[in-house]
């Protein structure tokens, strides 16, 4: 059993030594100080009752409880130390060297024993990125990453491969929690415009084409870190690039995909609290983003978002415990909006209506009333308040509007009108062309703009979340009504 007060092991220039903690925190006699800055590498074991330190000479283990030295190895170059799950075996890991002539390198990963410190098996392990054999928590299985291949161990016999899972340019691999039936969480990254992919598999069941449980590709993908929930039943991947080519990160880009062993998977949504940088979007199973983002939440069917303030990046994704363990059956998904909205071409080329006067008699009614954005300054003698600038184009408009009727009276005046036929409707003018093929084209382009904002206001009204540039569309439709209002009456 660990000690009933816990322990904290301080490392720093005056050594390696342990400190009791509250409340007290006075220097504990379970481990002997090491002085001097050789001791850089040390770890518990993951229940707390055993120790493992380097002192730049030997490797050594004590048994906290008791303080009792269990076992020291001459392994002086060691830099990585790790327990097995239940204390079974101690990995370490010394870097790789080569001869001068050019012959291979001594193995320099050991397994140890940790009842007897007889050292079980030793590989050659070149790189320190996953240098470890990973465990499952029951240490039926290990497993660690040779070349293209993960070479999986069973009850701790390293001298039997007793399966092997092969793939091209497999990069990573974690294996999920809890015991039986074991899974595995695979990563082979990108090359030659080729996607990232990760999938999942069920231990042993590794050949053939449909093998896999779900798979997930994607791009933008240097690095990734592959997160189990702790009832296996699904991964979190954050995906990461090392430079962000949009420019609007110095730490790169980062998305977050979720992948579940029934098949499902999906993109997580990530949004800033500026509201602009969205890595990307889709899904929200049970899960919390830390550090920045905001946290989507589940309960029931109903999902609930929370802003949390941050000014950074995307740094730590944890599972949220929840009592029944499980995601929910169904995620929720939402259509990203697009940037441009199709046009299509009207079939009878028909002067605007708004809503409120669709499906009622045609009058000569104003299509609209001049409605100022809000901001604008009161000015005297108006209802609503205009800018400067707006009074300034009203003035300009009066004018110019004044002006063209002015010279249509001059050219009419010597000419009676034609008398108009008695079939054709009071408002003919707003819906018959006005025989300038250029004044058409204005009137058709415009209907065309009024008819996409219609369809973005309708989406926003429907809970869609509108783009920057979308919004704008909308701010233009009093301008445009405008417009169509003077190309019609041949102002």
């Amino acid at each position: 059993m660990a000690p009933s007060t816990p322990l904290l092991t301080v490392r720093g220039s005056e050594g390696l030594y342990m400190v009791n903690g509250p409340p007290h925190f006075t220097e504990s006699t379970v481990f002997p100080r090491e002085s001097g800055k050789n001791c850089k590498i040390y770890t518990f074991s993951k229940d707390g009752t055993l120790f493992a330190w380097g002192n730049g000479e030997k490797v050594n283990i004590i048994n906290v409880t008791n303080k009792r030295l269990l076992h020291s190895f001459d392994l002086p170059k060691t830099v990585c130390l790790e327990f097995s799950p239940k204390n079974t075996i101690l990995a370490t890991w010394q870097p790789y060297t080569t001869s001068k002539d050019g012959t291979a390198g001594a193995p320099n990963l050991q397994l140890y024993d940790g009842k007897t410190g007889t050292c079980l098996k030793s590989f050659v392990q070149k790189k320190a990125q996953n240098w470890c054999p990973s465990w499952s928590e029951d240490e039926i299985i290990c497993a660690r990453n040779v070349n293209n291949e993960v070479h999986f161990f069973e009850n701790n016999d390293f001298n039997t491969i007793a399966n092997k899972l092969h793939l091209q340019k497999i990069n990573d691999f974690v294996l999920s929690p809890g015991s039986q039936p074991y899974k595995v969480a695979v990563y082979v990254p990108g090359s030659k415009g080729a996607p990232s992919f990760v999938r999942l598999y069920q231990y042993p069941n590794f050949a053939g084409p449909h093998a896999a449980l779900a798979n997930k590709s994607f791009f933008k993908a240097d690095k990734v870190t592959m997160l189990w929930n702790k009832k296996a039943t699904a991964v979190l991947v954050i995906a990461s690039t090392e430079v962000d080519k949009t420019g609007a990160s110095y730490y790169g880009e980062q998305t977050l995909h979720y992948i579940a062993t029934n098949g499902e998977s999906a993109v997580v949504q990530l949004r800033c609290p500026d509201g602009e940088h969205i890595l990307t979007a889709t899904c929200a199973p049970r899960l919390r983003v830390n550090n920045g983002y905001k946290i989507w939440h589940y309960t029931g069917s109903v999902l609930h978002k929370y802003d949390v303030p941050s000014n950074g990046e995307l740094w730590q994704v944890s599972w949220q415990p929840f009592l029944d363990g499980v995601f929910p059956a169904k995620t929720i998904t939402y259509q990203a909006v697009p940037s441009d909205i199709p046009s299509e071409e009207p079939k009878v080329a028909t002067a605007y209506r708004p809503p409120a006067l669709r499906n009622k008699p045609v009058t000569n009614s104003k299509l609209h009333e001049e409605e100022p954005p809000q901001n604008m300054k009161p000015q005297p003698g108006h209802d609503k308040p205009l800018s400067k600038t707006a009074l300034k184009n009203q003035k300009k408009h009066e004018a110019k509007k004044a002006a063209k009727q002015e010279a249509r009276s001059d050219k009419t005046s010597d000419v009676a009108p034609a008398p108009a036929p008695q079939s054709v409707p009071q408002n003919t003018v707003s819906q018959s062309a006005s025989g300038d093929p250029e004044v058409d084209k204005k009137i058709k382009n415009l209907k065309k703009k009024l008819k996409a904002i219609e369809q973005l206001k309708e989406q926003a009204a429907a809970g869609k979340q509108l783009e920057k540039n979308q919004l704008e569309k909308i701010q233009k439709e009093t301008a445009i009504l405008q417009e169509l209002e003077d190309l019609e009456l041949g102002i």
